[in-house]
């Protein structure tokens, strides 16, 4: 709102027109807006809640002395990301919203997921095909969008000039691949669909499993969120692209803003998530996350480049699907607990070693993830 305010004068204000600019201004009011409206929030959720978020009996002792703590703490990372991303984003640009739109639907999805617990007084919720079909109708409705408007404002940016060469063949619907240049796989419109819908809802329920140690999900979520932040800010800005050999995707650059926002607000809810954490942020927080950092890949053509990025997550998801896979073969655990972090506390680690450990391998898997960039 603010950015269509400022942006048409000049000198000074002239500031308003540079995306790094209005990334910075989109952090600073994700973080402080946070901050500031995070007591309130944990205050009024702990007299809605009462005993506030379950906790899983058969998890690690140390959990037990987290009983009362209130959940949906993912509300504050939204009021983060919408907040900086309104006030500082072009709202013209439809990335801004298909994104958006993703987010604030996986976070309606995780609301009711932990208004069920909390109201049940159990650590089941939505059921699990209820809530995947909810998830895959709105990632399909994103990835539709997102494929027609990838078109459109291709053919723009040809006619305008702001691209010298057509794009490559079936790209609103083509799936890049790491370490190679000039090629694009189509999958047609109905395969992209579908691709797409796997990740974003892939992304989210991935977040979802890492989300279990205080302060554990949100430090690599914010590393993934800075990570497409540059890679968004790069593909969508022509010259930047072909220096890194990238293929343009205009209009995406913008989404660095909604990334400024998320590291905003991420900041602002870590510091009421750092041990012992005063919330969680619950389904509402992690399955939105992970829904808009899955949404990031899809717009900006990185699919595959969110799996070495978000490796972690990836990680913490393929330990529970062994772990199930494995017990029903032979009816023992493969792991002592899943997901795989809770497997590293029975081993005798402590939660803090766990966390900082984890947002290390999350660091590196980062820079690998932007080396591929340059490596073509």
């Amino acid at each position: 709102m603010l950015y269509h305010l400022l942006s048409p004068y000049t000198g000074e204000l002239n500031l308003f027109s540079f995306i790094t600019f209005r990334v910075a201004l989109a952090l600073a009011t994700g973080l402080i807006l946070t901050m500031l409206f995070g007591h309130p929030l944990i205050v009024w959720l702990r007299k809605k809640q009462g005993k506030g978020q379950p906790i899983r009996t058969d998890g690690p002792e140390s959990h037990q002395s987290k009983k009362g703590t209130p959940t949906m703490g993912g509300f504050l990372i939204l009021f983060g990301i919408l907040s900086g991303t309104l006030l500082w984003a072009d709202l013209t640009n439809q990335y801004i919203w298909i994104v958006l739109f993703v987010t604030i639907g996986f976070c309606a999805v995780g609301f009711i997921d932990d208004y069920q617990k909390v109201t049940k007084k159990g650590t089941a919720g939505l059921s699990g095909r209820i809530r995947l079909l909810m998830e895959f109708v709105i990632a399909g409705v994103a990835v539709f969008w997102a494929s027609t408007y990838a078109q459109d404002t291709t053919a723009q940016a040809v006619a305008a000039g702001v691209l010298k060469d057509s794009p490559l063949p079936g790209y609103a619907t083509g799936l890049a691949l790491p370490f190679l240049k000039d090629f694009m796989f189509d999958l047609t419109i109905y395969g992209f669909i579908a691709f797409g819908a796997f990740v974003i809802v892939g992304a989210g329920n991935a977040v979802n499993f890492t989300d279990g140690l205080d302060g554990l999900a949100i430090g690599p979520v914010m590393i993934a969120g800075a990570t497409f932040g540059f890679i968004a800010y790069a593909t969508g800005t022509p010259r930047f692209a072909d220096y890194l050999l990238l293929t343009p995707t205009p209009g995406t650059a913008e989404l660095a803003v909604v990334m400024g926002a998320l590291v905003g607000g991420g900041l602002g809810f870590l510091w009421y998530n750092t041990p012992p954490a005063k919330i969680f942020m619950g389904d509402t927080g992690s399955l939105a996350l992970g829904g808009c950092l899955g949404a990031m890949a899809v717009c900006v053509k990185h699919e595959m480049v969110l799996a070495i990025v978000g490796g972690l997550f990836l990680f913490e998801a393929m330990s529970v699907i062994i772990q199930v896979l494995y017990f029903k073969a032979t009816g023992k655990r493969f792991f002592k607990m899943a997901p795989i972090h809770h497997h590293f506390e029975k081993l005798g680690w402590s939660e803090p070693t766990v966390v900082i450990r984890f947002w290390i391998i999350a660091f590196l898997l980062a820079l690998l993830g932007l080396a591929t960039l340059r490596l073509r």
